[in-house]
């Protein structure tokens, strides 16, 4: 596909006023469902929609009306739909409490440190309890940055998070606080996550993510280009030029995927691989990847066209195949068919019911070692 740059207007279909900086600005604490009464009223109220709205959201796992989602949530835990935790023996695990539920989304506050958090969250658990297996299984994933990288402390501001509060909910609603190893057995998923996914994306940015893309494109004096491909609704693309607007970040999509929401303008619509070929391997630029399609080899194929020195990668990292590789990590792929590169950082990211997502960072050897 040739590049296009067609302007591509930010929208939220079926909106009688949905404008993404306005969006951000009326946003607050009471636009979450723990606050205006349910999930489907929140979107409603927060994207302008009919209050009969009957979009269908179509997602790999279901296709469903805001009407659909909002009868599974008041379902509850009927049916197993709240049963995400198994033992080795695939038998089903009590619920964790809302306070613990509570805890696992503070970690990814913006005003919480996520290394000293994780700490605290592991020492405050009791032992032999799902909080332990939890905490357990997140530090044993957790890459600590290397030197210049490093995980953010409390910054002096940082802008909302709408994605992050409506995640928090769903935590303590569908009685989730956090992955466990076994989560790769795990099969089935809620019925909002088609809606969010359609409204933000397949995966939710915290400010240590973003902050963590942002170094690295930062690690020499002159900032490197950030290029997103398969960039979806621009979600996060819009948070980061949010969050660090000295930075250039260029969305990419060939737009095969739709979305109800469009977050930015500006998408280059183009086939990723042919845009990193056809523009000198992406030298001098970071790569992301935000929940990349397992399908044709996308992410075999990017990685393997790349030409510049830092990728970024949000996705799985329990090798369950729901992106990037099915059956192994991005982790595993890039030890095996890049080792010129090394693994310079992995974060936890707000993982949903069920899943078990991290943000990978990779650096060739030679450039960490020239910054160093």
């Amino acid at each position: 596909m040739a590049s296009t740059k067609r302007r591509i207007t930010p929208k939220c279909e079926g909106s009688y006023r949905f404008d993404p900086d306005l969006f951000f600005e009326q946003w607050n604490d009471k636009s979450s469902p723990q606050h205006s009464g349910d999930f489907r009223n929140s979107i409603i109220r927060s994207f302008g929609l009919k209050p009969d709205d009957s979009y269908q959201y179509h997602a790999e796992i279901a296709v469903v009306t805001l009407k659909d989602a909002q009868q599974v949530v008041d379902f509850g835990e009927v049916g197993g739909l709240h049963s995400w935790y198994l033992d080795e023996k695939e038998k089903e695990l009590p619920h964790p409490s809302p306070d613990d539920s509570k805890a696992y989304a503070s970690l990814f506050l913006p005003t919480n440190n996520l290394v000293r958090a994780l700490t605290g969250f592991r020492s405050n658990a009791k032992k032999g309890s799902l909080r332990e297996q939890i905490a357990q299984h997140l530090a044993n994933n957790l890459v600590v940055p290397i030197a210049p990288l490093a995980v953010p402390s409390k910054p002096k501001s940082a802008p909302k998070n709408p994605y992050l509060d409506l995640w928090a909910w769903s935590c303590e609603n569908l009685e989730w606080a956090g992955p466990i190893p076994t989560n790769t057995k795990t099969e089935h998923a809620h019925h909002i996550l088609p809606v969010l996914y359609h409204h933000f994306g397949c995966a939710v940015p915290t400010h240590a993510a973003l902050s963590l893309i942002a170094q690295v494109a930062q690690v020499r004096t002159k900032p490197k280009p950030i290029i997103e491909v398969g960039s979806g609704t621009g979600y996060w693309t819009f948070m980061l030029r949010k969050t660090f607007p000295e930075l250039t970040v260029l969305p990419i999509d060939n737009l095969q995927s739709k979305y109800r929401v469009r977050w930015i303008g500006d998408t280059l619509v183009q086939d990723g691989p042919t845009h990193i070929v056809t523009h000198k391997g992406g030298e001098g630029q970071v790569l992301l990847l935000v929940y990349p399609i397992v399908s044709e080899d996308f992410t075999g194929k990017m990685l393997r066209a790349f030409k510049g020195d830092a990728v970024c990668v949000a996705a799985t990292q329990n090798g369950n195949g729901h992106s990037a590789f099915k059956g192994e990590t991005v982790a595993d792929w890039v030890k095996r068919e890049r080792p010129d590169w090394e693994e310079a950082a992995r974060v936890p990211l707000p993982s949903f019911a069920g899943k078990d997502e991290a943000l990978f960072v990779f650096r060739k050897r030679a450039a960490v070692e020239e910054v160093a």
